[in-house]
């Protein structure tokens, strides 16, 4: 519907574009990893899951905690903790599967992400994300699309296409085959 709209204004040689994209605003998933709270644009989840049995895989990076069975598809599964340099957490009653769409060389895959919970679905306006900062943050930021604040706590949103080199993606994709 805001494409309809965003074409409405071009074709209509409207002004109110510039004005509708700053204020345009993006749905995201929220989750947790230790006491940080991040996010992934909803467009790339496809689902969340409760904790599973996966199955582990010989000679995989440390990261990957194996594979699911999703309806007859099998979907590697990667501790988003350990990826970001994190401690390994306990498994709760919280911790959860978020099936997520990774794009890389126009290549579509989707990867299991286990997150310690997942707290909303929330939308940001555009105007209201910052630049990842460069310094101070636990991760490497290009991982990171830019940094939220909602109910003055700060989410850091992930790239989920850059959090995974190729060779990454292509050692989980030899573990599912």
């Amino acid at each position: 519907m805001r494409e309809e709209t965003v074409k409405a204004s071009v074709e209509s040689g409207s002004d109110s574009l510039q004005d509708s994209s700053s204020s345009a605003t993006t749905q995201y998933l929220t989750f947790m990893l230790d006491s940080e709270i991040f996010a992934v644009d909803i467009a790339k989840v496809r689902e969340v899951l409760e904790y599973t049995n996966i199955t582990k895989v010989p000679r995989t990076p440390e990261f990957m905690c194996g594979i699911i069975n999703l309806r007859g598809s099998v979907v590697p599964v990667v501790d988003m903790r350990l990826k970001f340099s994190m401690e390994q957490s306990e498994r709760t009653v919280n911790t959860c599967i978020i099936i997520v769409e990774i794009v890389q060389d126009d290549e579509v895959s989707e990867i299991g992400a286990l997150a310690d919970s997942v707290k909303e679905v929330m939308e940001l306006e555009h105007n209201k994300i910052e630049p990842p900062p460069k310094i101070g943050t636990k991760l490497r930021s290009d991982f990171l699309k830019g940094m939220g604040k909602h109910n003055d706590q700060f989410i850091m949103i992930l790239d989920i296409n850059r959090i995974f080199s190729n060779e990454e993606l292509s050692s989980m994709q030899q573990a599912v085959h």
